[in-house]
């Protein structure tokens, strides 16, 4: 394992150039193998200003503490550069975010010494392609105080033999929380926040040329709309898969259901009632 320090988060949008150029030069074909390499940013301090902005933009209070789901983000910007810098073999703007999960050990505070680390998971079979995880560690000196795991699809053809499914549990017993009217623009406004321009969240015009009808909200906001929507423990763990695509713009349920200290969520389309995202927080 290769390791990469940094004195600082690098900017995402360094990695566009050569995100584009996978448009063009497509990538070798035979066994797809991910960089052995980790990525790590030795020491920081959140940006109060930048918080506060993403805090305005998701949901979250401005209470002095840092949402997990928002140092997933910043990893975000570690992980554009793992995909551009190294040996990676499938191209950038064909992947799809199919699942994210972030563990929070404890509340850490803003003004907190942080110490943010990425790297590959394994290649895994699935029945559009394969996927794989980034693994994200955030930590306040040793103590490790946010784990996160993102993952990702790359399509492509398949032999059938991927692994099956697991059988999945009953639905659980929703009720209606909240109905969000979802702006036209809400992809731009988090798009400043996350660093995330990836053209299908920004505008229909752009999303059309992938093949959308309208742009689309960013997963990652939605997650985190409907985490902050919720009575969050000190320690817990969220885990979401993206569904459906959620257009801009748009009316969607916010759906509950809480059983002890654990609760099950899902935003659906207010009108049809397919989902966008179906997640869990789990108290630790």
């Amino acid at each position: 394992m290769n390791t990469r320090h940094f004195s600082q988060l690098p900017k995402p949008y360094l990695a566009y150039p050569k995100v584009i150029q996978g448009l063009i030069f497509k990538k070798p074909k035979g066994e797809k193998v991910l960089p052995q390499v980790e990525y790590v940013v030795d020491s920081f301090k959140i940006d109060p200003d930048h918080l506060k902005a993403y805090n305005e933009v998701c949901g979250f209070k401005n209470n002095g503490y840092i949402p997990a789901i928002y140092l997933a983000v910043l990893s975000q910007s570690l992980q554009m550069h793992m995909m551009t810098a190294e040996a990676f073999p499938f191209a950038v703007l064909g992947l799809v975010h199919i699942r994210n999960q972030v563990k929070q050990s404890r509340k850490t505070g803003v003004n907190e010494q942080l110490t943010l680390s990425c790297k590959f998971g394994d290649l895994q079979p699935h029945d559009k392609g394969v996927q794989f995880d980034f693994i994200t560690t955030a930590k306040v000196g040793d103590e490790v105080v946010m784990e996160g795991v993102t993952t990702y699809l790359a399509r492509q053809k398949t032999d059938g033999q991927a692994a099956a499914k697991a059988k999945e549990d009953k639905t659980p017993a929703y009720t209606l929380k909240a109905q969000w009217t979802v702006a036209e623009n809400i992809g731009r406004r988090y798009a400043k926040t996350s660093g995330d321009f990836n053209l299908i969240h920004i505008h229909a015009v752009t999303a059309k040329a992938f093949g959308f009808k309208q742009a689309i909200a960013h997963g990652m906001w939605s997650k985190a709309r409907a985490l902050a929507s919720l009575n969050l423990p000190d320690a817990y763990e969220a885990d979401v898969h993206f569904k459906l695509p959620m257009f801009l713009p748009g009316v969607v349920d916010f759906m509950v259901a809480e059983q002890a200290k654990d609760t099950e969520f899902l935003i659906r389309n207010s009108k049809n009632q397919k989902p966008h995202v179906a997640g869990s927080v789990k108290a630790l």
